[in-house]
């Protein structure tokens, strides 16, 4: 009897634990006691990213342009939320010849400065528009314009296509009156990443660069790199790489180009100088290994770098609505602020 029990009961408890499974799934976050309340409720709000369905291949174009009207549609009502809470004034224009989104927070004076934006979304998603709920935030708590660069995004344009458009509103801001010392840059995700490598295109072309950059969760290294992307491969609340992340770096950049510079900035050569950058991120994302190897490129070899770690938070933390009023957003906006403040204005 006891031999024939102990497979039935193993059965048995296989079947309860399958039957368990599921509901676990979609609680799956184990959130640390130091985060604050607001970023307890949102993180353990979230699903399993393994039951998020794969993105399009990265050839498929009209894959593409399916998930990107999603994904502008389920943004939608969180734009509308920013702009009821922030008042700001939005306008949509040209800039050497590429459109932005130019956002001018509540009670705007003009000091001279602005700030160029480029969005997230893994190059491949999203646009100025659904990505108000980053620079009308970063507006209102650093006083300045903001102009966002809804630039092309992948397939249909490539890293070499986008980062000329970001040269080409700098230009276009230039033209526009504004020098290189009054302008500084920042980004999100994929326009972390997108930020520092066209910085580096601006250097190698002899250009001059900003007066500073701010980095939010970096995208830095496309190939998916580093000690974060083992830890944190079943750890990340928003993507796994190999059926998201990596379909959408693979439609931005061939595989031979994915190491460039321009690409994945953390291989780049910053002996040869770089703006003073601010690195946010949190510690539950599985980019946070691009943070600490984007600021040792650039403080190993003796440039401005500040990494900004917040305990517990997940990607771009600062731009989510439900976050807004979580005390570690408000620390890194304000944080973010003071930065560019202390640079913008104390620029030669």
């Amino acid at each position: 009897m006891r031999i024939v029990a102990i497979p039935v009961l193993l059965t048995i408890f296989l079947a309860l634990l399958a039957q368990d499974r599921p509901a676990r799934r979609q609680s799956f976050i184990q959130v640390a006691d130091t985060v604050s309340p607001e970023a307890r409720k949102y993180l353990e709000s979230l699903s399993d990213p393994a039951t998020i369905p794969a993105w399009p291949a990265a050839s498929d174009l009209a894959g593409w342009k399916r998930a990107w009207k999603a994904g502008e549609a389920e943004s939608e009502p969180k734009v509308q939320a920013t702009l009821k809470r922030y008042a700001p004034m939005v306008e949509k224009r040209l800039v050497g010849g590429i459109p932005v989104v130019s956002i001018k927070p509540k009670g705007w004076k003009d000091n001279g400065k602005v700030l160029v934006h480029l969005h997230g979304g893994a190059y491949t998603m999203y646009s100025a528009h659904s990505r108000l709920q980053s620079s009308v935030p970063a507006a209102h708590a650093t006083g300045l314009r903001v102009i966002s660069v809804d630039y092309t995004v992948a397939p249909s344009g490539k890293w070499q296509k986008v980062t000329d458009e970001v040269l080409a509103v700098f230009t276009g801001l230039q033209k526009e009156g504004y020098k290189p010392k009054d302008i500084a840059i920042y980004g999100e995700s994929a326009g972390g990443g997108l930020a520092a490598g066209s910085v580096l295109k601006m250097r190698d072309r002899g250009l001059k660069m900003p007066a500073a950059v701010v980095l939010w969760s970096p995208w830095a290294d496309i190939t998916n790199r580093g000690d974060s992307a083992v830890t944190m491969r079943n750890f990340e609340p928003f993507f796994l790489y190999e059926k998201h992340l990596k379909r959408s770096a693979d439609a931005y950049a061939d595989l031979k180009d994915q190491k460039h510079p321009y690409v994945s900035p953390v291989y780049g050569d910053y002996t040869k100088g770089f703006p003073p950058t601010l690195i946010q991120g949190g510690t539950r994302e599985i980019f946070l290994s691009h943070f600490v190897r984007q600021y040792r490129a650039i403080d190993g070899v003796g440039g401005k770098a500040v990494l900004d770690l917040y305990d517990g938070m997940p990607h771009v933390f600062q731009m989510r609505p439900e976050l807004a009023d979580a005390a570690e957003t408000r620390e890194a906006l304000k944080k973010m602020a003071d930065f560019l403040k202390r640079h913008l204005q104390t620029q030669p």
